[in-house]
């Protein structure tokens, strides 16, 4: 008889939810609530552009967390190639995914918005030009990702790709600077912000439920992320356990088989 394989199946929870994870996302869902009514309802329309600014309270905050996100990746990027543990490869990958949502807000927001500031929903400005191309590298590295589906034995692309995300991000941070571009400069960062009042703390409420929603999402795509490397992994072990119980069985098999000989010579019957 021969053993059964051994139950290589560790203990995966069910689920990626957890105590401090259902906190936050009260906390992001009531902060969306507030900016919300803040954005639509408490804070005034903009002297020039009218009720289009209410806009700006979701476009600048989805643009500087896609930023936050291209950051996370390259960070893990960089973990990654020198520790090589699945962890930071399973952090890249969440970074990029919402890195890749976010630009795409930011970019659908601002096309709104462009309408009736600029006349069009699209113009190929430094600012969106820069923007598109960003969005474009996110796709790319997530595409590039699929093709090498084990991140124990994944070649060092993916994570270079990953490390040219921060530079693209300071190209877009800095267009408007360098060239010549509709897009206006920044009104909240310098040391004499343009903006101010009820529409600065309409964006700053705006900041804080997407920061609070870009955390929570990060969070469970990063344990979504381990429960598929987990799951990978099982899968590997399995497949190794259930080849080394077949080899044991044909080993026992052979083991087992009695030698073949050759007949005796009949004995002579004297007459």
């Amino acid at each position: 008889m021969t053993a059964n394989p051994p139950d290589v199946t560790p203990d995966i929870p069910a689920h990626t939810g957890s105590r401090a994870s259902r906190i936050l996302g009260v906390a992001a869902l009531a902060a969306i609530v507030l900016a919300t009514l803040y954005g639509l309802v408490w804070s005034p329309a903009d002297v020039e552009m009218g009720d289009s600014v209410r806009l700006m309270y979701v476009h600048v905050p989805t643009a500087v967390f896609c930023y936050v996100g291209c950051f996370i990746t390259t960070l893990a990027s960089g973990m990654w190639l020198w520790k090589r543990t699945p962890g930071w490869d399973v952090l890249a990958g969440a970074g990029a995914e919402l890195g890749l949502v976010f630009v795409l807000l930011a970019l659908a927001t601002g096309s709104l918005w462009g309408r009736p500031t600029w006349g069009t929903y699209w113009t190929w400005d430094a600012r969106l030009t820069s923007t598109a191309l960003l969005a474009v590298l996110l796709v790319g590295y997530l595409a590039l990702r699929r093709l090498d589906l084990d991140p124990t034995v994944r070649s060092a692309r993916v994570p270079v790709l990953g490390l040219l995300l921060v530079p693209n991000v300071v190209i877009v941070s800095r267009s408007v600077e360098w060239w010549r571009s509709l897009h206006q400069r920044a009104t909240v960062t310098t040391l004499d912000p343009q903006i101010d009042g009820d529409l600065l703390v309409a964006l700053m409420t705006g900041f804080l439920a997407v920061g609070l929603a870009f955390a929570w999402l990060l969070l469970h795509r990063f344990r979504v992320g381990w429960l598929e490397y987990q799951a990978q992994r099982i899968d590997l072990d399995e497949a190794v356990a259930a080849r080394r119980a077949e080899a044991a069985r044909r080993t026992g098999a052979s083991a087992a088989a009695p030698a073949a000989t050759s007949p005796e010579p009949a004995e002579a019957v004297g007459s």
